[in-house]
This record gives structure tokens, C-alpha cells and sequence, in this order.
């Protein structure tokens, strides 16, 4: 799927969840932390989503892959610091709900890192270097392949249903 605008990117939803989980957790009243700890945690939140948007908004893939990177970074420094402040909720006398709060925004966090890890996975091995290095050659190679896919997919769905070759793409789920 391609996606037009960094809005519509799972991973960047996730992420403005993640923030907007991030502002609630420190609009509670029952969160106690010092300013700087309070400032970083949001900076970090804020940092995942903002890295996702100028990483989709650049031309190369190098440079989309450098910001998920980044990306990722911030929510592992999400959970960290929020693993830090539930090692002292035992010891605070935190009530359950903040725990669960906590927990929950950890797994959102979580949940970030592992979409960044895939997408840039994937990039990493792609042929494709990005918007900015695309020509009309290579626009018009894309579009070729893309027909040919597509017209070996047909071919193949119009195979009789006990055709090897039809059962081997239905196994790999190209029909």
C-alpha cells in the first residue's frame, strides 16, 4: 500500500496515540516527577511522531530510514523512562490506575518500535532510493512491472483450481 501523507501512516497514528497518551499521563495530578523529567517525557512522546512526519516528508529513502531510526530511539526513551518511574511506584505508593496508565502507555511505546523496526526493515531491503530519485524512466519501469505482476496474477487465477502452479501461488498467496 502507498501511502500520500505521513497522516495516514499506522505508525505515525500510533504515535500521535502514543503522545496523546503521554499528555494525559502528565495532566494527572497523581504523576509525580520533576519538571526536567516532565519536559523530557514529553519532548521524547512528541519526538516519535514528529521524526515519522519529516523522515515521510524528505526524498530519499536513506533519509526516511535515518528519521525511523530516530524515531525509534525516542520510544525506546518513552518506555525507559517510564519503566524508571514504575520501578519507583512501589516504593511511592502509587495507586493501581496510574500503574495501569503507565503500563499501557509502555505498550504503546512498544508498539511503535516495533512498526519502525518493520518499515524500515522492509526499506532497508528495497531497491527503492526514494521520490527524489525518481525519472521518468524509472516511473515508467515501476508501472511495467507493476502490469506484469498483474497480468501474472490473472493468468495464474485463471488456471484450473487443481493446477500446480495455480496451488503454488495460492500458497504463496499471489491468487
Amino acid at each position: 500500500m502507498t501511502y500520500e501523507r505521513f497522516e495516514d501512516l499506522p505508525v505515525w497514528q500510533k504515535a500521535a496515540e502514543l503522545y496523546e497518551l503521554t499528555e494525559d499521563l502528565l495532566e494527572n495530578e497523581s504523576f509525580h516527577a520533576t519538571r526536567g523529567f516532565r519536559d523530557q517525557l514529553d519532548r521524547a512522546a512528541l519526538s516519535v511522531s514528529n521524526n515519522i512526519a519529516e523522515g515521510f516528508e524528505r526524498g530519499t529513502t536513506n533519509e526516511l530510514l535515518a528519521f525511523l531510526y530516530i524515531a525509534r530511539g525516542s520510544a525506546g526513551e518513552v518506555r525507559s523512562m517510564l519503566t524508571l518511574k514504575l520501578r519507583r511506584a512501589s516504593k511511592a505508593g502509587w495507586a493501581a490506575d496510574l500503574k495501569s496508565q503507565i503500563s499501557n502507555l509502555k505498550s504503546v511505546a512498544e508498539s511503535c518500535s516495533r512498526q519502525l523496526r518493520g518499515w524500515a526493515d522492509a526499506l532497508q531491503n528495497s531497491d527503492i532510493k526514494g521520490q527524489r530519485h525518481l525519472t521518468d524512466k524509472s516511473r515508467r519501469e515501476d508501472e511495467r512491472k507493476k502490469r506484469a505482476t498483474a497480468f501474472e496474477k490473472e493468468l495464474l487465477r485463471r488456471l484450473p483450481a487443481w493446477h500446480p502452479k495455480r496451488k503454488e501461488a495460492e500458497e504463496r498467496g499471489l491468487v
